[in-house]
């Protein structure tokens, strides 16, 4: 029997593409275990030109997305409030899908080791997104049951023209921020009772660190390429891309395991 060899950048694209929530978290699930499995038939093109044929990122038609500002205040004290709350999260995890495969894709000539860490991302946060989405379930509701907001993939679109931005601002910049909200959002359900949303948020900080972490990596490794000092680069492309002004509180020890400077952390007080 032949076995068809799978393109990984094409494959991610082919996967952004797709707009049922569920069948992309599965596939990207499949995809990513291509590589822990080692399969010969994962292979990479780092040279290839890839076009979108269909809108990008795919999504279903509900959650409608909405300002931030309209989306309604989350109390935890009702069922409603609770189910918005991990809503928020499971679309958080929904769009990291997304932009773990649009790095894959649209960024050609990296290292294949770049490849392989966006997949590693891309398949964590599939997992992330059906445990969310599975928890939602029990509570009488699913994905696309309240409204969501687009923010992370605007960003994902404002720096689609350059990889060194993309790996400065979004998961250095945007993904960090889960980071800091991890541990009181964590307390929040634990004393409201909901254990098993408190051990879903504890797997989505460790693996969110790792993300945090290749962000870095890939970060740092370009700056050196194009002899940019990461500190003030980093800066430069946070005006440049008007990315959000981070606040405080800073989940310090998550940010230094996650591989930011001594000197980066300082600068956030």
């Amino acid at each position: 029997m032949l076995v068809r060899n799978i393109e990984c950048r094409k494959a991610a694209l082919d996967w952004l593409c797709e707009s049922d929530a569920s069948i992309k978290a599965a596939g990207v699930l499949a995809l990513g275990r291509m590589v822990t499995d080692k399969n010969p038939h994962l292979i990479i093109d780092t040279k290839i030109a890839l076009t979108p044929d269909a809108i990008i990122p795919g999504r279903p038609l509900r959650p409608k997305l909405v300002n931030p500002l309209e989306l309604p205040k989350r109390s935890m004290r009702t069922m409603d409030g609770r189910a918005a709350l991990i809503h928020a999260l499971a679309h958080i995890e929904f769009n990291a899908i997304n932009l773990a495969l649009d790095a894959i894709w649209r960024f050609a000539d990296m290292p294949e080791n770049y490849y392989y860490d966006w997949l590693k991302v891309a398949a964590e946060e599939a997992y992330h997104f059906s445990l969310l989405n599975a928890h939602l379930h029990t509570l009488g509701f699913e994905y696309g049951s309240f409204t969501g907001h687009n923010s992370l993939w605007e960003m994902v679109d404002r720096t689609k023209d350059d990889v060194l931005a993309r790996m400065a601002l979004v998961p250095r910049t945007m993904e960090a921020r889960g980071l800091d909200a991890s541990p009181q959002l964590h307390n929040k359900f634990v004393q409201i009772g909901d254990i098993e949303m408190g051990e879903i948020l504890t797997i989505i900080l460790r693996d969110e660190i790792g993300h945090v972490a290749i962000g870095n990596i890939w970060f740092n490794w370009l700056c050196k390429q194009r002899n940019l000092e990461p500190i003030n680069t980093f800066e430069v492309l946070r005006n440049q891309y008007a990315a959000p002004k981070l606040r405080p509180p800073f989940n310090m020890e998550a940010r230094r395991l996650a591989g930011f400077s001594e000197a980066e952390l300082a600068l956030l007080n």
